[in-house]
């Protein structure tokens, strides 16, 4: 511990700091310039939160995932995979990131749903839906354990199909910086694009309060469409607009409350159970 502490963690916090500037060059102006929601402060309540959750997901999360990552290529059964990834490896690389891609979406949509249907996993969700704005900073405010869970079901089929450890982790980071996009406060029109690209206008619908839950894929809007769980709102809503997010019942306002949300009493969470 003392040797990471003076050898790991001065590392770790500048790539934290780093990954930070980049997504806040990134997403600053593009929020600034195509609010989604105008009315929303630059400097809202809860920002130092999901700012502890970032440097929370980048110092422990993502070591934590690389780590379980290295477990499951050690384990025995994927040898018995061998044929189907010989057969996927003669793919073009392209479309063999775009399969995985593809597949990984339509593991973690019905993941997703589970999330929003069953009271064991939305104890842990629900963290994330406790955001009552949304922007780039927002999309890291996850419950780890809820967080491992996505990573699992996001990356299995690439895992499956025989993609290296080292271009799983490069589709890890891609689907960061993706989710980081579709939960920015961005106005960004697709057109007919919006129903095969995912969108922050298309996202957004899935953190609004009181309303029929749906859009659980984040890159294929396609598969909401295909499994009927499609939601859509007008894309020339008034950017004055007040958002309406968040929980019916009060949650935590701090990092430490939010870790210990999906441990309060059952009936705390059952009701806002929400699938």
């Amino acid at each position: 511990m003392i040797d990471w502490l003076r050898e790991d963690l001065p590392t770790a916090l500048l790539g934290a700091a780093v990954t930070l500037a980049w997504l806040a060059v990134i997403f600053v102006p593009l929020e600034w310039a195509r609010p989604r929601w105008s009315s929303q402060p630059r400097l809202r309540r809860g920002l130092a939160t999901d700012l502890a959750f970032f440097a929370g997901q980048h110092l422990v999360f993502g070591a934590l995932v690389a780590w379980i990552l290295t477990r499951i290529y050690g384990l025995a059964p994927l040898a018995a995979l061998a044929d189907l990834q010989g057969a996927f490896a003669r793919l073009p690389m392209a479309l063999q990131v775009i399969t995985a891609l593809i597949l990984g979406d339509l593991a973690m949509y019905w993941a997703h749903r589970a999330q929003h249907s069953f009271a064991c996993l939305w104890r842990f969700h629900a963290v994330h839906h406790s955001s009552e704005a949304l922007d780039f900073v927002a999309a890291h405010r996850e419950h780890p354990v809820d967080g491992l869970y996505t990573q699992f079901f996001m990356n299995l089929p690439a895992v499956l199909l025989g993609f290296s450890y080292e271009a799983v982790l490069g589709l890890v980071a891609f689907r960061g910086l993706w989710a980081t996009a579709i939960h920015a406060n961005v106005r960004l029109p697709l057109g007919p694009l919006a129903h095969l690209i995912g969108s922050p206008q298309f996202h957004h619908l899935h953190h609004l309060r009181r309303r029929d839950v749906g859009n659980y894929a984040n890159l294929a809007p396609w598969i909401d469409h295909l499994f009927g769980t499609h939601r859509h709102g007008e894309d020339d809503a008034d950017p004055s607009r007040t958002l309406d997010l968040g929980l019916d019942s009060p949650a935590p306002r701090t990092y430490l409350g939010l870790l210990a949300l999906p441990f309060r009493r059952w009936s705390d969470l059952e009701g806002e159970q929400v699938g």
